[in-house]
C-alpha cells in the first residue's frame, strides 16, 4: 500500500470510497486488493486498513488491483502526480451505454499534491483536468476508452493561504497538474 501523511491537514477533494468529497484530510491510502475483490463495503475495509496502520483523523482511501509498487510519479512546476494505472482489459468509454455490472478489473488511481491552495470550485475543476489528461494519455497510447469504471482521484493542497480561483488546464496550477497527470498515466500504460 501507499500512504501519504500530512504534518498539517490538507484541503482535499476525493472521489474515493473512504473520505470522498471536499474537506480536510490528514492522510491518503492507496491499497492493492486481489483481482477477485468483491467486498461490498470498501469504505469499511479501508478504515480497517487505516486503523491497522495507525492512521488517525480524517483521511481518504483508494483501492486498486494494480500492485501499488508500480506507482508512477511525475512532477511539473511544484505539482506532484502519483498514479497507479491499471486497465486490465477493461477500459470503458464514459458515454457508452454498458450494463452496470459488465466490467473486468481495472483502475486508474491518481493522488496529486498541489503547491498552493485552490478554491473549492477550482478543486472541482482540477478533478476534471486530471480526467482530461488521463483520457488524452489513453488516446495517445491507443487504449479504446476514457478510463475504467472504478477510477478515482484525490487532490491535496494547503488548507490555508490565498486560494487560486481556477483549476483548468490553462490555469497556473491546472496546467502543471494536467502535464504531470498525463505524464504519469502515459508512463504507467507503457
Amino acid at each position: 500500500m501507499l500512504v501519504w501523511r500530512a504534518a498539517r491537514p490538507w484541503l482535499a477533494i476525493s472521489s474515493g470510497p473512504l473520505g470522498g468529497g471536499i474537506g480536510e484530510r490528514s492522510w491518503v491510502l492507496n491499497a492493492t486488493v486481489p483481482h477477485d475483490y468483491d467486498r461490498a463495503d470498501p469504505d469499511a475495509h479501508l478504515a480497517e486498513i487505516a486503523a491497522h496502520l495507525g492512521l488517525t483523523g480524517p483521511g481518504a482511501g483508494l483501492l486498486t488491483a494494480v500492485d501499488v509498487r508500480e506507482v508512477v510519479c511525475r512532477e511539473d512546476t511544484g505539482v506532484l502526480a502519483a498514479v497507479t494505472t491499471g486497465i486490465g482489459g477493461a477500459p470503458t468509454w464514459a458515454a457508452k451505454a454498458e450494463p452496470a455490472l459488465d466490467y473486468a478489473v481495472g483502475t486508474i488511481n491518481a493522488v496529486c499534491v498541489l503547491p498552493v491552495r485552490l478554491s473549492e470550485a477550482a478543486l472541482v475543476n482540477a478533478v476534471a483536468t486530471v480526467a482530461e489528461a488521463k483520457a488524452q494519455a489513453l488516446f495517445e497510447r491507443g487504449v479504446p476508452g476514457t478510463g475504467t469504471c472504478t477510477d478515482a482521484t484525490v487532490l491535496l493542497c494547503p488548507a490555508d493561504g490565498p486560494a487560486e480561483p481556477y483549476g483548468g488546464p490553462r490555469s497556473a496550477v491546472g496546467g502543471p497538474l494536467a502535464r504531470a497527470a498525463h505524464a504519469a498515466v502515459f508512463a504507467g500504460l507503457g
